[in-house]
This record gives structure tokens, sequence and C-alpha cells, in this order.
């Protein structure tokens, strides 16, 4: 299978995006590469990734995105590779709003199996097209930010992007994190 691969820098480091002609299969940190490889591989067996400036405008939304149009990614086409129950669970995750967060609960709510919160921290950490599919919006029940296959860094980063206040981030998010507290314009 040939896909397109666009490379795009980011604050958070660059962005490596995976599209087929109609779709975008895959997302991740270049720093991620060798998962995203290997997600790539189980999905398609041989791949060939061809090097391509903005495949069907995606590179371009991801920008806006970046930029401070939050809404850019919203209608972005994603063909993601997942059992039922993980493709109902990142279809949920869609739903999230920008700047809003929900504890795994609410998503295992949301999807109609209120007991499946483990279930749905795996098929979180499984989903292949971070940012699109805004699995940092997820977070623990007691607002602790947990796992983020990106690196929590980069959470914290893109949920302060997405309006996050200074004062929501250091009362309820950083006394969980390492590191220093970050500006909020």
């Amino acid at each position: 299978m040939t896909l397109s691969l666009d490379r795009i820098e980011s604050p958070v480091g660059t962005i490596l995006m995976v599209a087929h002609s109609t779709a975008m299969v895959a997302l991740d940190f270049s720093d991620c590469t060798d998962r995203m490889l290997s997600y790539l591989r189980l999905r398609y067996r041989d791949v060939d990734l061809v090097p391509c400036a903005d495949p069907n405008g995606y590179s371009t939304r991801i920008r806006a995105y970046l930029d401070g149009d939050l809404h850019a990614l919203d209608k972005v086409p994603v063909d993601a590779m997942g059992t039922e129950f993980q493709q109902r669970v990142w279809a949920a995750l869609r739903t999230i709003p920008a700047g809003e967060t929900r504890s795994y609960g609410d998503v295992a709510a949301a999807i109609g199996q209120p007991t499946a919160c483990r279930a749905v921290g795996m098929a979180n950490s499984r989903n292949p097209v971070a940012i699109v599919v805004p699995c940092h919006r997820v977070i623990g029940s007691n607002s602790k930010l947990t796992g983020y296959a990106g690196g929590i860094h980069r959470k914290r980063w893109l949920l302060s992007h997405e309006g996050l206040t200074q004062n929501r981030i250091n009362s309820v998010l950083l006394p969980y994190l390492d590191g220093p507290s970050i500006s909020v314009a």
C-alpha cells in the first residue's frame, strides 16, 4: 500500500501525518515513529510512505489548528483500523469540544458502557490519529492528567492551546506533572 506522508513542524515537535486518497490514517510525533510504523504494518502489511506536501489539504488543517483555529480538524476524515469498541471510543472522542475534557468514565458512559473505564483507556492509548481524534482531552476522574502516548508535556500543551485557563491548569492539572508551569495568553 502506498500512502502519503507529510512532516509538520509544531511547538511540541515534528508531527508525522499519513493519508491515503480519501482520509487520514495516522498522525503521530516524529519521536514515536516506530509505534506509527508498527500500526501501519499491522494494518497494511507492506507499506510505502511517499513524501507529499499537504495531502488532501490535511497538513494545512493541522497548521490552522496549531495557529489557533481549534475547529480546523473537526471535519477531517479519518480511516483508523480498530475493533468495533475502539471505533466507538474514537468516535466519542471526536465529540469532545476543544478546550473541554472528559474523564474515562464520561467516555465510557457516552458509548453506553459505564463500567468500561479501563477499556476506554486502552482504546484511547491505541488511537493512531492523535490530535484529530483528540485523546488528549481525556483525563482521570480526579482531573489528573494521565498517560498520553505522545508524552504528558504534549498533552499539557494541547490542552493549554485549546484554552484551558492558567488558573485551571495550575490548580487542577499541574500538581500532577513534572516541570514548570506554563503561561496562557
